[in-house]
């Protein structure tokens, strides 16, 4: 199975804004935030890196995340610039993970269905 140059380049990308955010960033908005995926165009110009916030599920938390993370933009692209050796440099654009509230929403259903058994 052979792997496309845009995936290799999304995991590494998936891996350095990772530890960005947990060494680099020091707002405190983005401290539970952890990076899920990312999905990277075929010509590596845009990548859409998914994040979720580990904790406390609510909305406020999701939010002040939300705008963290589109405060540190700047930051996180320029170190991916002297990190990374692409030709270009991908614009990087940040959505929240549903897929992980959704499982926990599932397992709360379940839960609830096993207690009135």
């Amino acid at each position: 199975m052979e792997f496309k140059r845009s995936d290799r380049v999304a995991d590494q990308l998936q891996r350095e804004v990772a530890d960005l955010i947990f060494r680099r960033v020091k707002d405190p908005r983005v401290a539970g935030v952890t990076i899920t995926g990312v999905d990277l165009t075929e010509d590596l110009r845009l990548a859409k890196i998914y994040y979720c916030v580990m904790g406390a599920p609510a909305d406020d938390a999701r939010q002040n995340a939300a705008e963290g993370m589109n405060k540190a933009r700047g930051f996180i692209r320029r170190q991916l610039g002297k990190r990374l050796r692409l030709r270009y440099l991908p614009q990087i654009e940040f959505h929240y993970d549903m897929s992980f509230d959704y499982g926990d929403k599932m397992e709360r259903l379940l839960k609830e269905l096993g207690e009135h058994e």
